[in-house]
């Protein structure tokens, strides 16, 4: 099967076009036929770095949408020929930049209809992310006041819409020529953090989900009324931090996604039912990653980059 792999750590160059052996699914896995691939800020951290993986060769890859090829040992949720869409455990599942992936069955759920493969395929990482921020960290609840920096991003623009599906009071922060998407997905305000400090313009917010880290998270604790939290993606560089949150009585928490199939599935119900969908700045073919990963790390995208893969161009080894 053709596969985006990679020798050493680098630059977008590292990435190569080659051919591994077909994976077998084992006991509760699945084998995937990918026919879409999202490409998230992990990638690039981790071709650049290896991040959480050490391992070299590395096919990066953890969004997957796709058609089930074989099932394996035990395997009762789906059968081949079903489209799917998932998550492979992150971190140590990686590969789904490839024609083929194996992973674990209940890592996936069903493929709404309302939504092609690229859609889908964005989705997975991003939107878990944002669900497990929003509804299993934080529960968020109706009339709630939440605050997502980067809401125009991969992970910020999905959490809009899930904020909005639990009736939530959604500000966002994005630079000014992005203001009106932010607003579209259903933000009540939008804040430019290119010319103002959010702490200016908004407190008392039961939510901050925080997806940079640095200034911004540290900051982000002025703006949370007692008892809110602090939901970021990455950790903190504040040595002061959880002090300062217990005199707020505020809380802060760092996640890391999950493979998580009632996760998946919520995430397809709120497809089907039109309340999330993926923005799409750019479709490339599996054999151009170098150049979407190129793009991605301009860090002025909207929304989503995928990859796509035509299964049978290549050789089977």
């Amino acid at each position: 099967m053709r596969a985006i792999s990679q020798d050493v750590h680098g630059a977008p160059e590292v990435l190569d076009e080659t051919v591994l052996p077909r994976p077998e699914p084992g006991p509760s896995q699945i084998l995937v036929a990918v026919r879409a691939a999202g490409l998230n800020p992990t990638d690039w951290k981790h071709r650049s770095s290896g991040m959480f993986l050490d391992r070299l060769p590395l096919v990066l890859g953890w969004d997957v949408s796709g058609v089930v090829e074989a099932v394996g040992y035990g395997v009762t949720l789906f059968e081949p020929g079903d489209e799917v869409f998932g998550m492979l455990p992150y971190p140590q599942g990686v590969g789904s930049h490839a024609e083929y992936v194996t992973g674990p069955a209940r890592a996936f759920t069903h493929k709404p209809a309302a939504i092609d493969h690229v859609q889908a395929g964005a989705l997975p990482l991003a939107a878990l992310t944002a669900y497990q921020a929003i509804v299993d960290t934080a529960e968020v609840r109706t009339g709630q006041r939440v605050l997502i920096h980067a809401a125009a991003g991969g992970v910020g623009h999905l959490a809009v819409q899930i904020a909005k599906s639990r009736g939530a009071y959604v500000i966002g922060t994005a630079s000014g020529p992005k203001h009106d998407f932010v607003r579209s997905l259903g933000a009540d305000e939008v804040i430019d953090y290119r010319t103002t400090d959010f702490r200016d313009a908004v407190q008392d917010v039961d939510m901050v989900l925080d997806p940079l880290s640095g200034d911004t998270r540290t900051r982000s604790l002025d703006v949370l009324r007692p008892g809110g939290v602090l939901v970021s993606l990455l950790p903190p560089t504040d040595p002061d931090e959880a002090a300062n949150a217990a005199a707020r009585e505020v809380r802060v928490k760092t996640l890391l996604v999950e493979a998580d199939h009632a996760g998946m599935k919520a995430i397809a119900d709120l497809v089907e039912s039109g309340a999330l969908r993926a923005h799409i700045e750019a479709v490339f073919p599996l054999s151009d990653a170098a150049e979407a990963h190129a793009l991605g790390e301009t860090d002025r995208t909207t929304g989503k980059i995928v990859l796509t893969v035509e299964t049978g161009r290549g050789p089977d080894a």
